[in-house]
């Protein structure tokens, strides 16, 4: 007896997968997702850790990339205030100063957190699973880069 071809059963999961992209993910996923930022949003608002300052960056960073996708707008201005803000974070952090924002600066952040709730609950998954990859690529080159300095 001849073998059937699998063919149907790969094309049918395969089109189940495309659809699920073309969806926006989860509430209850974004929620989650959109509260943990929040909460590190906040805890640098009192004073926070440096884990609180890398979720804000990946979030403005992803709210970047989803944006140039075509799902949320900013001015160039809000980026570049809240590049500064996250910059001067991260500089009294690492010089001893506390991991924390001033009101200026929270409130640059505010803004792109703001707009990365909304993109969460509308842009589609595969937006969002290129802009979680292109996060994941650039972290692995400046890991790359930080090891190569020690080495040599």
């Amino acid at each position: 007896m001849a073998k059937t071809i699998p063919f149907p059963q790969r094309a049918q999961a395969r089109s189940r997968r495309t659809k699920t992209m073309l969806l926006p993910m989860p509430c209850t996923a974004a929620n989650d997702l959109a509260l943990q930022v929040h909460l590190a949003l906040s805890a640098l608002r009192l004073g926070g850790s440096l884990d609180d300052a890398r979720a804000l960056l990946h979030a403005h960073v992803l709210a970047q990339s989803i944006a140039d996708a075509g799902y949320g707008t900013f001015e160039a201005a809000q980026i570049q205030a809240a590049d500064a803000a996250l910059l001067q974070c991260f500089e009294r952090g690492n010089t001893g100063g506390g991991w924390q924002l001033d009101p200026s600066e929270f409130e640059a952040l505010a803004h792109v957190i703001t707009v990365y709730d909304a993109q969460l609950q509308g842009a589609p998954m595969w937006v969002l699973a290129e802009a979680s990859d292109r996060l994941e690529r650039m972290s692995a080159g400046e890991f790359g880069q930080s090891r190569m300095r020690r080495h040599a």
